[in-house]
């Protein structure tokens, strides 16, 4: 690995802030998925399986701040404000909760084994997202892959059908 490969930031901040001015720009409702461990700041009696899904809207938050290092807002829980934090590397995935559409990143590996900060989003071993039922035609949520992970594997990843869910309302599962 060279020292511009150590060097390198993430691509994950960026590609959260893009995402969430696409859902903006189109008037979708952005949402991330956080892996909660004791770095992230949020209501716990809402997280499920280690877990959970934010609403990150501009109509559902104040004060929002999406870094580089920490995304950072205020929202009501039950009728309590709450002040979040949650550590980017820690966000697993972000979508239009209309649609579905968006991109799921690898979870955060455990301290003494991470990956370098460039290599953030490119953990082929990590899995893939599916979000079903998509309104516009069964659109799918997947983790982002580089070549060279895809090379190492010796094979492309194989993409995971996208059935329609009963309703039509979207779902995000998580696949290992």
């Amino acid at each position: 690995m060279s020292a511009f490969e150590q060097d390198t930031p993430s691509t994950r901040p960026y590609l959260i802030r893009a995402l969430h001015e696409w859902c903006v720009d189109n008037g979708f409702s952005p949402y991330i998925a956080v892996q909660v461990d004791a770095s992230v700041r949020v209501p716990m009696e809402f997280v499920k399986n280690g877990e959970i899904v934010l609403n990150v809207s501009m109509d559902a938050t104040s004060a929002l701040r999406l870094g580089n290092d920490f995304i950072e807002f205020k929202a009501r829980f039950g009728g309590v404000a709450r002040e979040i934090v949650v550590p980017v590397t820690h966000v697993i995935a972000i979508y239009a909760r209309e649609n579905g559409q968006g991109m799921a990143f690898p979870a955060p590996v455990a301290k003494g084994l991470q990956a370098p900060a460039g290599d953030a989003v490119t953990d082929a071993a990590a899995g893939e997202v599916a979000s079903e039922g998509s309104a516009r035609g069964g659109a799918s949520l997947r983790a982002v892959t580089s070549d060279t992970a895809a090379t190492e594997a010796g094979e492309p990843p194989e993409l995971p059908p996208s059935p329609g869910r009963p309703g039509g309302k979207p779902q995000l599962k998580r696949v290992k």
